[in-house]
């Protein structure tokens, strides 16, 4: 076991990851949602570039401090008898749902943070910045913000005592759900209505990336859709509908969030506060019906 999920596990989940964004790929071609704005060649680099920049900067801090890795974390717990699950005589299959379903809480509890804490909310608006929102947004996070994401991780699996293989699975599911609801998929209604009550449907998450601030202050998901209803940030549909909501941030409706270098510096330049980054208007040039839930929703 030691040796699949400790040597092998990236490769797995770099098989899982190539193999659900290829299917959104294909799908997002043959039945678009939306319509995208800007170039599809430029945002792939910049999406796919970032996404590996973050990468290499999660081995640099392997390599440099210590095994920056959620499933290592979950392997010393064990052997250490470190965390919750660690100290009870319960089923494995009792325990690897738990771990689903409290490490779910707590990606999702992270991201609400990223959104209310200002200098948390400078890093994740790189993600909120692109203009469309297909597979590739799923991937567009800042190098900063994925590694103080995977040490929230460390800490939630070594208090949790998570096994080895419930990360394992966890790390594939929320990478797949992730480009899943992200994908320009037209799901039909039938699909998504029913789908939605469990996971987080594109649909439902592109509500999250719209410029209104009800709305991208909602529907903060990755996996189950579940919280969103508990802790009332769920928002069924964006007011101006899919195909007529905006997309991304007021201040930046421009090309500029598909430049690599611009969108990695993004953090550092501007005001990092909601409440001039976004407001609750949308852009002028914006469509009409955002323009008017805008006003509905002010």
């Amino acid at each position: 076991m030691d040796n699949l999920f400790g040597q092998g596990d990236s490769l797995i989940r770099l098989g899982a990851f190539a193999g659900v964004f290829l299917v959104m790929a294909l799908i997002e071609l043959g039945w678009p949602k939306r319509t995208l704005i800007a170039p599809k060649g430029r945002r792939w680099l910049t999406n796919v570039g970032i996404s590996v920049t973050a990468a290499f900067v999660l081995r640099l801090m392997a390599a440099t401090v210590v095994p920056i890795a959620a499933i290592a974390a979950a392997f010393y717990a064990q052997r250490n008898g470190i965390g919750l699950l660690n100290s009870v005589a319960w089923p494995v299959w009792v325990k690897i749902a738990i771990a689903l379903i409290v490490l779910d809480l707590a990606i999702w509890t992270q991201h609400l943070v990223s959104h209310k804490v200002p200098i948390l909310w400078r890093l994740h608006r790189v993600h909120h910045a692109d203009r469309d929102i297909d597979v590739t947004t799923a991937i567009r996070f800042h190098p900063v913000e994925i590694a103080l994401s995977m040490l929230w991780k460390i800490v939630v699996v070594m208090a949790l005592g998570a096994a080895p293989l419930a990360v394992f699975l966890f790390e594939v599911i929320l990478n797949a759900c992730a480009m899943f609801n992200h994908a320009n998929i037209a799901l039909p209604g039938w699909i998504d209505r029913p789908l939605r009550l469990l996971i987080v449907t594109p649909d439902m998450h592109r509500v999250h990336h719209s410029v209104l601030r009800p709305e991208h202050d909602s529907n903060y998901g990755f996996n189950l859709s579940l919280w969103d209803r508990v802790f009332r940030t769920y928002t069924a549909q964006p007011e101006g509908g899919h195909q007529g909501m905006t997309i991304g941030l007021t201040p930046y409706q421009s090309e500029d969030p598909t430049r690599f270098g611009w969108s990695l510096l993004l953090p550092f330049r501007g005001a990092g506060s909601k409440t001039t980054a976004e407001p609750s208007s949308p852009p002028p040039d914006s469509h009409p019906d955002d323009r008017a839930a805008s006003k509905k929703l002010v």
